[in-house]
């Protein structure tokens, strides 16, 4: 029987480009749902969310204006709630950078607001939702966002009598996302000069659909504690400036404060702790209430080699140009001509 019969989930942060994603994703595929409730503080992305999602066509769907911020209106808006994806953050690098104070407000006490929510109301299942810079962190994001995984990890411990599993889903870049570089590229190509902060950059690429698979895989999957991070191919900014626009200008401008070179999703001393799945990789937490040989046979985990890392500068599958035009055309602008 499906796990999603007859229970009613709640989206952080649900107006964003995966909110939207995994909205569409659960209406079109687990119509037995009871309720679907997407949470979010920025009214007008609401209202025209519920444009796209009209409550004829989608009667399941509701809207909860509130902040993570704010415990009090989370533990209402988690009130008969089974299932929590947290998605809500504050996450552009610079504007952190910037306004320190209001990026840990957001991404370290709001996600112990939902810990917190989670617990008081009796949620069963809770996704959070990590980036790539939480990894070895050299900004503030990062760091906020590592706090928000370890918060989320040490939260299977301190569940007591209550049932409930606790698990994040890392992953890079998502193609199309807002304020990712593809878009950025093709609002500026009619201007012919598209910037590059440096010739060596790399990324992740994680499609949207992507993400949504792996948050579904985690809330479907996971025992608790586990960080989900998948396998998936790198590209060099140079390249995604080349299949947006062969002809365009490519000034090189430095890099943006708390920009990396290159994305990390496991470090060397994660290597301890992290098994192969075969699709995904998941980092485990060092205290677990389940049995480790249990979960080993379960999904036929495969420990990875002391020392080993994942970033996109050595990863082994790389996007070319000629496939980047494809997913830009498949992903993002239907109208793009490769």
């Amino acid at each position: 029987m499906s796990i999603y019969k007859d229970k009613t989930i709640l989206i952080t942060g649900g107006t964003g480009s995966l909110g939207k994603a995994l909205t569409k994703h659960i209406l079109t595929n687990h119509s037995e749902i009871r309720k679907l409730v997407i949470f979010s503080r920025d009214e007008q992305k609401q209202f025209q969310m519920a444009q796209e999602f009209p409550q004829n066509s989608y009667p399941k769907l509701r809207f909860l204006i509130g902040d993570v911020r704010d415990k009090d209106r989370l533990v209402r808006a988690c009130k008969d709630v089974d299932y929590v994806i947290h998605a809500a953050a504050m996450k552009h690098v610079h504007l952190a950078e910037y306004n320190p104070e209001e990026c840990v407000k957001t991404n370290v006490n709001g996600a112990q607001n939902v810990i917190n929510a989670c617990l008081e109301t009796g949620v069963g299942r809770v996704v959070a939702l990590s980036t790539d810079k939480a990894c070895a962190p050299i900004n503030l994001y990062g760091a906020t966002k590592l706090a928000s995984d370890k918060l989320f990890i040490a939260a299977n411990n301190i569940t007591g009598w209550n049932p409930i599993k606790f698990s994040v889903v890392r992953y890079g870049n998502v193609m199309g996302s807002n304020g990712s570089v593809i878009p950025f590229f093709l609002r500026k190509k009619n201007e012919g000069i598209l910037p590059i902060t440096d010739p060596t950059m790399t990324r992740f690429n994680i499609s949207l659909q992507g993400g949504v698979d792996m948050v579904m895989h985690a809330m479907e999957q996971a025992w608790g504690g586990e960080i989900f991070i998948p396998k998936i191919p790198s590209y060099k900014v140079t390249d995604v400036a080349e299949a947006v626009s062969p002809q365009a200008a490519k000034p090189i401008i430095g890099i943006r404060p708390g920009e990396k070179i290159h994305e990390e999703m496991i470090t060397s001393s994660d290597s301890y702790y992290t098994y192969d799945l075969g699709k995904y990789y998941t980092i485990l937490p060092a205290t677990h209430k389940w049995d480790l040989k249990d979960f080993i046979a379960h999904f036929n985990a495969t420990k990875v080699k002391e020392g080993f890392q994942y970033n996109s500068a050595e990863n082994t599958e790389w996007e070319s140009v000629e496939s980047l035009r494809k997913l830009i055309k498949e992903h993002v602008d239907p109208e793009f001509e490769v």
